[in-house]
Order: structure tokens, then C-alpha cells, then sequence
């Protein structure tokens, strides 16, 4: 047999001899009673879930062997090695049983002996994509993975560790660096970008789409498509494949954000909560680098967050038929940068100013942006500005207004309702008396009435009989929910302030999600309960992960520090992470910029064209080009009008056509595919090694000596005691937070909007009149709640405990040991210096205060890069001297000689 091994039978004959199935009158095939989708409209098999793949090379060809989860389906895919500037990939689309893989494998083994025969290479779990820089393509490969999520019996998998290969033959680039330096240059810029941090995939699950579009889309195979927007690996893929379009079985996308899943334990009874967090490929970037939004609409740091909330009683998606499992329920958030175009000079300065680069008076690219989001999430959308509004130096403010404009300019051509636009400083809340978390709150409450959420089934009958008994009449049982609209919420960085308003959000979300399964009596979960704080911590991982994606650093103000907890630690971590954040931006996000523009091919390397490095700037990298203008838009009739017409929900469209039957059963069967996914009949498994048994779980916030019959273990009881209440009361924060809520949970009503109560307003008198300045001296106007915290400061100190020994509960709060250094600091020789400071905050100040100084001189002085300019060692130079006084020394020659390079640059381009 030839090393070129070809099968020369046609897939379908072929498949009907392999498996012995007889053709019946009628072209009925007869089989065991597994059952198999069929495409009606093309009569193609659905396709074959390959999880595991096997790489083999010959001297003139790559041969990638993949195989199902139960290792009894082959498919074959060829690479050529003998054109190393060329790609020529060739998809076998004969199915191999287990056998003629071996006689395959055998005979290509045989046939090219005498050129070194067939040679395994490695395992992998899946093809990252192809990539070319100046020499021959690349082949980049999952090599390790772990399970993070399952959803409907489809596992969710992190990329731990994958490896770059090259196709072409001879090629050992590490071994000769001075054969071609570019070429190492490129790789090096590519490994940048760490595929083993925050990227994720699924086999079997569309990770790119939310819930509600999964499990709504008709079945058929040609309804199934990518949501490229999410997709990272799209250029990789597109590479080898053309196409993702052609849901070929060797294309596995990937999407890089955040996924994280707990469960709630209500006394045996499972209820898994999963945060997925989608980051856009569009215009995606550093943070300093990329800001407000670019031509084409598409906005800088464009999140879409999804929290599910299923109940485990069923794991499928499926019951009597296809997606009818009623315990699933979806939630999704929206974040991205204010799309205007504007920019922060990249600047030894801490908080670069910011500048509007350009006015549009039509507002073009705001509406194509919002255009996207009604294709995308429906109406209404709901802008939530968190940006502040008086500063001392205008900074914020400036795109605060700009903002406004544009908003009133959009909405006007637009029906009631379909765009809303809500501005808060949320930063002057915080540090004024209002209670950020409850007006959060209320605000949630009004969105959630407004957008809905996503609920799969009919909803639970103890709601029906509340409202028969409320309303003294019957009801009618809601069938299913859809979410219509978004929550789009920004700050500057669409970080902090961002995060800590989506976790309000979310809680709210969480409270209707639960009460629609039927879990809880009231649509409302109370503060400081462990369901409360699972859900916190898991925000807060999803916010330091994409904090550390755009801004380089871990979040710098949670939701503690709205809530005032913590104070006395949160300033020292506040400003550890601001100090990181201001090193990485102005050090590192050049290159990390310069590795996601190769990655995602917004650059792609030509021969005789300039280099990325060589770039003064990637503006026309994210840009249209200015030589190809797209055709104008109506300035009036801005959106699109399809999209946002009303639609009713033909449920017909979701029936599943008659399905043929089918030897095989594996995971491409929608009803039984998830079995053999999760179950994995022919493994042996135990429970040590079951994901969903090893899950995290409110259970974890049970202490240790709780005793059976005296702790309540219900994850909705509030964990927070009186006596917690006044130690906590120490560092100024407000009782209610500690309390337990005893107050009634609010109702949501949909026909009327929520009022927040406001405080009384000061009657308006002439200030130049004596009388009235000596009549509000002598009867100051003071509302309720100003007097009640006066009164509660007065006499905070009355009971006050000031140690643990009366009171063996107050050891047990988190912060006792704090609050107990903070107390005995007196006792010490020096107060200040003997002060005990944990051992990791100590390695942090000195990572970042002390080690930079002899990093920055030896990378400057070390680096070839800046030899002729020696601009980056003034840089650095800048920075120890604001670190020593705190004083920016700047070196104009330096800047001067920088702007001029880049001119030159722009003119030699």
C-alpha cells in the first residue's frame, strides 16, 4: 500500500458495510434500538465528537487521528509537510471503527519505511489552529485540560498547557535562533498571548452562545452555528479549515473569559450556579491601549456575563422531548467601554488625562455599536453609567457629558423605552451616606422587570397557588420566560465599579432565578448568607480575572469597600494593586497588545512589509481602512429595523424531525449524547474523581464546630450575630450591613417602577438676608436617618466589647484578628514598626516598591531594543524617582526624540 493512503470506497457504502446494517424497502436501514439525529434537509449524519487526537508524521505528511470519547469512531486528518509555505489540509470524512484504524496505521507504517516509516508524535485533546509567520505553518495543540463546569451533562474544559509544532519538516528554529531572528521574534510575540490562563472549550456544549440561544435555536444541523464574536481561535481555525461555517468535527473553538460554578446545597438538594464570562475578539486589548469604541461600532473591554442557575434533579436538557427540562434558568450582563473615541496617553502619570480624539455630531459609531447590541440581547437596553460627575479636575466628566449628548441624540429616533440611559456616580455614593448596595438594589429591581430572565420551562405551581391566594381568583401558569434586553454597565476601565454593580445585579438575578425554580417563598436572598457569599466570591474571581486580562492587575475596590467592610486592610491592598496596575500598564501592555493583534490576526506577517515591532501604531489594525469606505448609514433610522420587530414563539420550531436509527450511540445523539458524555458507561470511575462531586459548594462556609441540631444549616439564614454587629461597627460601618435583614423582601412589579425614597430637601431662602442665615443656624433642618447615625456614633462606645474573652462568638468573626492587632498595637515597644504585617503583604511591598529598582536598570541597560533611543532606562529611571518622592521627573529631550521617531515612522509607512 502507498505511503499516501486513500480509501476507495465511498463514505456512505462504505459506513453501511462496516457496521453489517441491511438497506430495508424504502431505504429504511435496519439497526439496534440507538437512536441518531439526521439533518431532514441535507440527510447528513450529525457530526462526531472528537475529544481525543492522536498526531502521527511520515517524512512528507502529518496524519491527526481522532477519536469519540469511547474510542470506537475514528476519523482521519491529512497535513502535507512537503510545501512549507502552503497549507494543505484534507479532511477524511470516512468514519473507522477501531480495527481499520490499526490496518490504516499498520499500512501507512509499512508503506513508508524506507523513509523512516510512521512515527507518534504526541496526544492532544484538541487543534488550538494554524498559524504562519515568515517561514512555514504552525500547528498549535491542546496538551492538557481539566473539567471547570458541567452544564446538561456537557463538560466545560480549561486549557492548562498546549504546544506549538512546526508543520514543515527541518524546522528547529530554538536550535539556529540566527537563521532567522524574525521568525523567533514572532514566536515568542505568539507564546504572549498564555493559551493556559482563563481560555476555555467544550466538546459537545456551544460556549460561545448563551443558554437561552441553545436551548431555543431549532435542532437541525444547519441552524447550528459559531458566535464568532467570542470565538479567539477563529483566525487559527480559518487557516486550516477555511471556514468555520462548515462545522467540521476538527473545529473546536475556544473563548477566553471567565467560568466558574458552585453549588447550593438546601439540605441534600443541589442547585448549581455557573458564571461565564465571553470576552469579545473585537477590539480587544490593554487597557490604556485600547479605549471607547472603533469604527466598525465594536466597543474596547466588551464582556458578556451569563449566570445559570439549574436545579440537579434531571442533569439533561431533555425529558419527555428535545430542551423541555424545566430547571434551567439563565441570566446575562453586559460590559464595555463607553463607545465614543477617546483615549489616555500612555504617560509616566498614574491617571493619564483623558481626550475626546474626535466629535461625530451623528454619533456613528455609538450607533452602529447599539445596533449590535439590539441584534445581539433584543430591547430594551439599559446603559448604566457609573462614572463620576463632579471631579475636582474635570477627567471622567468630560465623556460623562459627551456621553449624555450621544444618548439623547440615539434614543430620540427610537421607540419609548427601547434605550434607556441611567447615570450614577457611583464613587460619590460611596463616599457620601447613601447605602450603595441598597440603591443598587432597587435599580436591579427595575432592570430585572424590564429585560426578564431566561427560564426553560413552565414555572413552579406553589408561584401559581401564591398568586391565586394573593389575587382570590385563578391564574394562569407562566409557560416558559425569555430575556429580552440587556444591562449594559461601564465605568472608565469597566472594572471596579463595573464588577461590584454586576454582583448586585446578579444577586437580585439569583433571588427570582431561585424563586422561579420553586427553591425559595420569596423572589429575594438576604445579605450575608452563604448563597450570598458563594455567589461574592465567585464575582470576585470573575472580576480579578478581567481585571487582569484588560488592566494587568486584581481588582482595587470590591464590593467589600462599598459596603465599608474591611477598611483598615482594604487601603493597603488598594494601593498595592493600584501600584501594579500603573507598572503593568506602563511597561508591559505594549508587547501584551502587540501579542493579541498576532494571535487574533488583526496583523498578519507579509514578506517585504514592515514588522509588527515596527508599527508607530496598530490604529489601522482595528480600523476600516480609510481607502475602502463603507456605505453611510441613515443618521435617523440608525438601527435595524428586522430585528427589533415582535416575534411569537413558534414552539413547532423546536420539534425534533423523525429520527433513523442508528447503530452508534455516542455524544452526537441530542437526546442520549450527554450520557455517554458524563455518565461514561464503559469507564470505571468512583467519586474522588467526579467533578460534580468535588465541586465547591456553600457547605464549605459551615464551620467546622457547628453541632448537629443547634446550627442551622439552611444557606439563606443570615451568619452575621449581634456582637459581630458592634465590632464591626468600629470601623465605621453601618449596622444595617451587619444585621440581620429582618425587614420584608421587596417585591418586584412589573407594571409600576420602583421609588427610592429620598431625603428631605432644604427649603431655598435668600442667602443675603440676615434672618435667614440666623434662622438656619438657630433651627437646622436634620433628616431621620442623619439624627439616627449621630445617635448611633454617640453611643457606639456604651457596650462596646473591647476584647474576645467575654465573648467566644467574636473570635469566630473573620476580621477578630485585625481588630485585635489594631487594639494591642499599644502594647507594643514601637507601635508602628512592631506592628505584626502578614508575610505575603510583605512580599508584595517588596516585589513592587524595592525589586523593580534593580530590574528596571538591568533591563534597560541589558536590552539592545534601546540602545539608540535609551528611552525606556529614562522610563524607568521616572519611575524609581516618583517611587523615592513622589515627584515625576520627565525627561522632555527623551519625549521630544520619541514623537519625533514616530513621525519619521508614519511617513516611512
Amino acid at each position: 500500500m502507498t505511503a499516501d493512503f486513500r480509501h476507495s470506497v465511498s463514505p456512505d457504502t462504505n459506513l453501511h458495510e462496516k457496521t453489517g446494517m441491511k438497506q430495508q424497502p424504502g431505504g429504511r436501514l435496519s439497526a439496534p434500538p440507538a437512536m441518531e439525529f439526521f439533518d431532514s434537509e441535507s440527510n447528513k449524519v450529525d457530526r462526531l465528537v472528537l475529544n481525543e487526537f492522536t498526531l502521527y508524521e511520515t517524512r512528507t505528511k502529518y496524519y491527526m487521528v481522532g477519536s469519540n470519547q469511547s474510542d470506537s469512531r475514528f476519523r482521519i486528518l491529512k497535513i502535507d509537510r512537503s510545501t512549507p509555505t502552503e497549507l494543505n489540509v484534507i479532511e477524511d470524512d470516512v468514519i473507522y471503527s477501531k480495527q481499520e484504524i490499526n490496518d490504516i496505521l499498520m499500512a501507512l507504517e509499512v508503506g513508508n519505511r524506507s523513509s523512516g516509516g510512521l512515527k507518534k508524535v504526541i496526544t492532544a485533546y484538541g487543534i488550538v489552529g494554524f498559524i504562519k509567520f515568515t517561514e512555514g505553518y504552525y500547528i498549535s495543540l491542546i496538551t492538557k485540560r481539566s473539567a471547570v463546569a458541567l452544564i446538561g451533562g456537557h463538560y466545560i474544559y480549561h486549557i492548562d498547557e498546549t504546544t506549538i509544532r512546526p508543520i514543515a519538516q527541518g524546522t528547529k528554529l530554538e536550535k539556529n535562533p540566527s537563521k532567522n531572528p524574525d521568525e523567533l521574534r514572532y514566536i515568542n510575540i505568539f507564546n504572549n498571548v498564555d493559551l493556559s490562563k482563563n481560555f476555555y472549550f467544550s466538546y459537545t456544549y456551544d460556549i460561545t452562545h448563551t443558554l437561552q440561544h441553545n436551548m431555543t435555536r431549532p435542532p437541525s444541523r444547519r441552524n447550528f452555528s459559531y458566535n464568532e464574536m467570542f470565538v479567539w481561535n477563529s483566525y487559527l481555525l480559518e487557516n486550516g479549515f477555511r471556514s468555520l461555517k462548515n462545522n467540521s468535527d476538527w473545529i473546536l473553538p475556544i473563548i477566553h473569559g471567565f467560568v466558574d460554578q458552585s453549588k447550593i446545597s438546601i439540605f441534600g438538594r443541589n442547585i448549581v450556579v455557573t458564571l461565564i464570562a465571553r470576552r469579545s475578539r473585537y477590539f480587544a486589548g490593554a487597557r490604556f491601549l485600547k479605549r471607547g469604541v472603533n469604527d466598525q461600532g465594536y466597543v474596547a473591554n466588551d464582556v458578556e456575563t451569563e449566570q445559570i442557575v439549574s436545579e440537579m434533579s434531571t442533569t439533561s436538557f431533555h425529558r419527555s422531548g428535545l430542551h423541555d427540562n424545566p430547571y434551567y434558568t439563565s441570566y446575562v450582563q453586559h460590559r464595555g467601554s463607553i463607545p465614543l473615541f477617546w483615549s489616555q496617553d500612555v504617560n509616566m502619570a498614574p491617571k493619564p488625562p483623558i481626550e475626546i480624539n474626535f466629535r461625530d455630531p451623528f454619533y456613528s459609531a455609538a450607533a452602529l455599536h447599539f445596533d449590535n447590541m439590539f441584534k445581539r440581547y433584543g430591547a430594551p437596553i439599559i446603559v448604566l453609567n457609573l462614572i463620576k460627575t463632579k471631579e475636582k479636575t474635570p477627567r471622567e466628566g468630560i465623556l460623562g457629558d459627551e456621553f449624555s449628548e450621544t444618548m439623547d441624540y440615539l434614543s430620540q429616533f427610537l421607540p419609548d423605552k427601547w434605550l434607556k440611559y441611567i447615570a450614577w456616580d457611583m464613587s460619590k455614593a460611596r463616599k457620601g451616606d447613601d447605602d450603595v448596595v441598597d440603591l443598587m438594589e432597587g435599580f436591579s429591581e427595575e432592570y430585572l422587570a424590564d429585560t426578564g430572565f431566561f427560564h426553560s420551562g413552565p414555572e413552579a405551581w406553589i408561584n401559581v397557588l401564591k398568586r391565586e391566594e394573593k389575587e382570590g381568583k385563578p391564574q394562569k401558569r407562566r409557560m416558559y420566560l425569555r430575556q429580552n434586553g440587556v444591562v449594559r454597565t461601564n465605568c472608565i476601565d469597566c472594572l471596579d465599579r463595573t464588577n461590584a454593580a454586576q454582583l448586585i445585579i446578579g444577586k437580585c438575578a439569583l433571588g427570582h432565578q431561585l424563586y422561579a425554580l420553586g427553591i425559595i417563598d420569596n423572589p429575594w436572598v438576604p445579605v450575608d448568607s452563604d448563597v450570598v457569599n458563594m455567589l461574592t466570591d465567585m464575582y470576585h474571581d470573575h472580576g480579578d480575572t478581567i481585571a487582569l486580562q484588560y488592566g494587568g492587575s486584581n481588582l482595587v475596590n470590591t464590593i467589600d469597600s462599598y459596603r465599608k467592610i474591611n477598611q483598615w486592610t482594604s487601603h493597603s491592598r488598594d494601593l498595592i494593586e493600584n501600584l501594579r496596575r500603573y507598572y503593568n500598564n506602563a511597561f508591559a501592555d505594549s508587547e501584551k497588545q502587540d501579542a493579541i493583534n498576532l494571535f487574533l490576526g488583526n496583523f498578519t506577517p507579509e514578506k517585504d512589509k514592515l514588522h509588527l515591532w515596527e508599527l508607530p501604531n496598530d490604529y489601522y489594525l482595528h480600523n476600516d481602512d480609510p481607502r475602502f469606505k463603507r456605505q453611510r448609514r441613515s443618521y435617523i433610522h440608525w438601527w435595524t429595523k428586522d430585528v427589533l420587530q415582535s416575534k411569537d414563539d413558534d414552539i413547532s420550531r423546536y420539534q425534533l424531525v423523525p429520527r433513523v436509527a442508528r447503530q452508534f450511540d455516542d455524544e452526537t445523539d441530542p437526546y442520549t449524547g450527554y450520557w455517554v458524555e458524563y455518565y461514561r458507561p464503559q469507564l470505571f470511575t468512583s467519586f474522588e474523581k467526579l467533578f460534580a462531586y468535588n465541586m465547591n459548594s456553600t457547605t464549605k462556609y459551615i464551620p467546622s464546630s457547628a453541632e448537629l441540631g443547634s446550627y442551622d444549616y439552611s444557606p439563606f439564614t443570615v451568619r452575621t450575630t449581634p456582637q459581630a454587629a458592634k465590632l464591626m461597627n468600629i470601623g465605621g460601618v453601618k449596622k444595617w450591613l451587619a444585621l440581620p435583614n429582618t425587614t420584608k423582601p421587596k417585591e418586584t412589579v412589573v407594571e409600576e417602577k420602583k421609588i427610592i425614597e429620598e431625603k428631605p430637601k432644604k427649603e431655598k431662602e435668600n442667602p443675603s438676608l440676615m434672618e435667614s442665615i440666623v434662622s438656619r443656624s438657630l433651627n437646622p433642618i436634620v433628616s431621620s436617618n442623619e439624627n439616627k447615625e449621630y445617635e448611633q456614633y454617640v453611643d457606639q462606645d456604651k457596650n462596646m466589647v473591647l476584647t474576645g474573652d467575654t465573648d467566644s462568638s467574636l473570635k469566630s468573626h473573620l476580621e477578630y484578628h485585625h481588630y485585635a492587632n489594631f487594639c494591642d498595637r499599644g502594647n507594643l515597644p514601637n507601635p508602628i514598626t512592631d506592628l505584626k504585617v502578614p508575610v505575603i503583604d510583605n512580599k508584595v511591598y517588596d516585589d513592587y516598591l524595592k525589586i523593580p529598582k534593580k530590574y528596571a536598570i538591568i533591563k534597560a541597560v541589558g536590552s539592545s531594543q534601546y540602545d539608540s533611543s535609551n528611552a525606556a532606562k529614562s522610563r524607568y529611571q521616572a519611575y524609581e524617582s516618583w517611587l523615592k518622592t513622589g515627584k515625576l521627573a520627565v525627561n522632555n529631550n527623551v519625549i521630544n526624540n520619541k514623537s519625533k521617531g514616530n513621525e519619521k515612522g508614519i511617513k516611512n509607512l
